[in-house]
């Protein structure tokens, strides 16, 4: 209990600090005067009134977090920061015309925290500048605390294969104690991060793009969240110059930050080359890239070469990112192409970025561990050990990755069919499913690119929430709290 407390006690914190991230749609809201600073103000007074009463009344429980402790408080973050952040989204939605659930609040909220990026709004144009302002902002906030769990918690607690990547943390103090080595990376990391997001948004506005609109943008893509301030997102933008700007900042948060602070630290690119994730990943997104569009331009879907290139790469970077932009309807194309694309946003980031899906340098290590066994087949007495670059990968670490791979895929099988049971179409309910779990975004059918989560009924609107949380914090992180040997002295 003394545990638990203590827990809740760094949450309580975490609570205020959070709380404070509302200031700054309320304070943009009275300068420009959208008539939804009432409803930030009530939603920062709840929300740091209840962190701070919930710190004090902890106060006497207080002492260092265990690793054990890490995973609680990791889950509920992720848990009651949605609650948190869906506070203003209930209450301007309903000011302005809106009609907003609790549950339809909270998924939005959950999918910006989480950079799905998928929508329960009808129409976002409806909604005051700050509230937009709003929904983008968590997914920038979402995309910082990700990298802070990808490259710093995760690893430490060995979860799912993620300590392959150890040693590309930054930072002086991987040996210490968890606080000052999470403290240390994190600086590195958003120094990385909010230097990004300022060229990005410079890029964004030098194309033509206003400075709220390139904020909004900068980011959904920075944080791979595929928000966007109009309801047909880039469709709508319209604009051949910002999807370059978008591409390009997508392929960069696709990429391990950590291997941009090397990159950076020691002013060499050539690192990028030695980074056992980077030249895949980007193999795999541009090469795909090429194929579709070439596919598109041969079979006629466009007329002219250049139109299905810009269709072609943006939509495949897009979903291969797990952003979940879209400048054309790709449902319209030949359906096993979407489809390639959700497979391609299921594993082809980084791990330490800020995309979703299973990370790259997993599906690298199974790749392996199938050669190696095919190997053996054929030389039974001989060893042959999964190496990574110069590295051996240890036999234990493999196992964690292919015991992660069956939980993943036994997962997205478990959620489908309840899905399925719950009565949805079966293509949207499985690409619903699956796209929330790789925190995608848009799917196939209703789900698609210009569709919307609001054609789910409220049971299956919470499925997705969970698939959304469960793939943020790679199916362990969740499932262990669930256990009973986790609640055990």
């Amino acid at each position: 209990m003394r545990s638990i407390l203590n827990v809740l006690h760094a949450l309580g914190l975490t609570m205020v600090v959070f709380s404070l991230t509302l200031l700054f749609p309320y304070f943009f809201s009275r300068l420009f005067e959208d008539g939804a600073d009432q409803s930030f103000l009530t939603s920062f007074m709840l929300a740091s009134g209840s962190g701070l009463l919930l710190w004090l009344l902890t106060y006497p429980f207080r002492r260092e977090l265990r690793p054990r402790d890490g995973l609680l408080l990791v889950f509920l973050v992720w848990t009651v920061f949605p609650l948190l952040a869906a506070l203003p989204l209930m209450l301007e939605a309903s000011h302005v015309g809106v009609k907003l659930s609790f549950t339809h609040a909270y998924y939005e909220a959950m999918s910006g925290l989480t950079t799905t990026g998928a929508s329960v709004l009808p129409d976002v144009a409806k909604l005051p500048e700050s509230l937009n302002l709003w929904r983008h902002t968590l997914v920038w906030f979402g995309g910082m605390g990700i990298l802070v769990l990808a490259v710093a918690i995760l690893p430490m607690l060995g979860v799912g294969g993620h300590q392959v990547m150890r040693g590309e943390i930054p930072g002086p103090m991987k040996e210490e104690k968890l606080t000052p080595r999470i403290a240390g990376t994190a600086k590195v990391l958003y120094a990385i991060y909010f230097s990004a997001s300022v060229l990005c948004l410079i890029a964004y506005r030098l194309v033509g793009l206003g400075w709220f609109d390139a904020w909004c943008h900068t980011a959904s893509t920075m944080g791979l969240g595929g928000f966007s301030t109009y309801s047909g997102g880039f469709m709508d933008i319209n604009s051949p110059a910002a999807e370059m700007v978008a591409m390009v900042f997508m392929l960069f948060a696709g990429i391990n930050f950590a291997t941009h602070f090397k990159v950076i630290r020691n002013r060499d690119l050539s690192i990028y080359r030695f980074c056992p994730e980077t030249i895949p990943f980007l193999r795999l997104v541009l090469a795909s890239g090429v194929l579709i569009s070439l596919y598109l331009f041969f079979s006629n879907e466009y007329s002219n070469l250049l139109e299905a290139f810009r269709f072609g790469m943006f939509n495949t970077i897009s979903v291969a990112t797990t952003t979940g932009f879209a400048n054309v309807d790709y449902l319209q194309w030949p359906m096993f192409l979407p489809i390639l694309m959700l497979f391609l946003g299921a594993c082809a980031t980084s791990s330490g970025s800020t995309g979703g899906g299973i990370k790259m340098i997993r599906l690298i290590l199974v790749i392996k561990q199938i050669r190696t066994e095919i190997r053996h087949i054929l030389h039974p007495h001989a060893v042959f050990p999964v190496r990574l670059g110069a590295r051996i990968i240890d036999q234990g670490v493999i196992m964690s990755i292919m015991v992660f791979m069956l939980v993943y895929a036994l997962t997205l099988m478990a959620l489908s069919a309840v899905m399925l049971l719950s009565g949805a179409e079966p293509t949207t309910a499985f690409s619903a499913v699956f796209a929330s779990l790789n925190n995608i975004g848009p799917g196939l059918g209703g789900v698609g690119p210009m569709g919307n989560y609001s054609v789910l009924s409220d049971f299956q609107i919470w499925l997705c929430t969970l698939a959304m949380l469960i793939g943020r914090l790679e199916l362990f992180t969740v499932l262990v709290i669930f256990t009973p040997g986790f609640w055990r002295r």
